[in-house]
Order: C-alpha cells, then structure tokens, then sequence
C-alpha cells in the first residue's frame, strides 16, 4: 500500500511541476495582436486595418467569431488558424504564416475538450484575447 501512495505522490508532484508556468495575460494577447494582426484586422479587430483597403478579400471581423459559430468560441478552430493549421486550399490570399508565435515556452491549452495540451504561450496568449475581444448580438 506504502508503494501505491509513493507512486501516486510521485506522478502529483510531476503534473504539479509540468503545470507550473506563467500563464499569458490578455495584455500578452493585446501586445501579439498590435504586431501581427491589426495592420489587416484593425485595432479593435473590426477588420479596417490599414492593409485591408488593399486587400481583394478583406479580413474578417474578429470580434464576430463567437457570433458566427452560434454563441460559442470554437478555441480549436481559432488557434488552428491562428497557428497555420488550416490554410486557404485555394490561390486566395490568406493569412500569412506567424512562426515566431510558435516559439517560447510551452503551456496548457484546452482547446474546448477538456484536455490540456502543451501549446506556445504567444499562440495562447493570442487566441484568449480574441476570445476577451468577443461581441454578441
């Protein structure tokens, strides 16, 4: 019984240990979106950046993501976009790629299942300030 309580005690300790990062904050999200998103989704994320007038598709209104997928922030879909993922399957522009955001310590993300899946803190900090950014009609 002794080695059933140690061994427990042991695989805590390890969770605990892996789960003991920073967590980014929305200023984190807000500073990742001032550089890299809002020369085409604008600052307030409406999509009138600068670039979009240029643009032959113009960029989403990001403060409409929850709205258009029925009240709820599809997290997995967003940071699959956001982490390149999903790309255009057709010769449209589309979002350019951010592998920097993929650099950094890593942390736990739970896309929407439950699960807390080891993930670049730019990339989260990111995707919960879209999140923070969200209107309802």
């Amino acid at each position: 019984m002794t080695r059933i309580w140690i061994g427990a005690l042991a695989g805590l300790t390890l969770v605990a240990a892996c789960m003991e990062t920073t967590m980014p904050d929305h200023s984190d999200g807000h500073a990742l979106y001032a550089q890299y998103c809002a020369s085409c989704h604008g600052d307030s994320g409406t999509g009138d950046g600068p670039y979009a007038r240029n643009m032959a598709k113009p960029p989403k209104n990001l403060t409409l993501i929850q709205v258009r997928h029925g009240n709820t922030f599809p997290r997995a879909k967003v940071m699959s976009i956001v982490d390149g993922y999903t790309r255009l399957d057709d010769d449209r522009p589309g979002m350019p790629e951010f592998g920097t955001l993929l650099e950094g310590e890593l942390v736990p993300f739970d896309s929407g299942d439950g699960v807390q899946t080891p993930t670049p803190w730019k990339l989260v900090a990111l995707v919960e300030y879209l999140e923070s950014i969200q209107k309802t009609r």
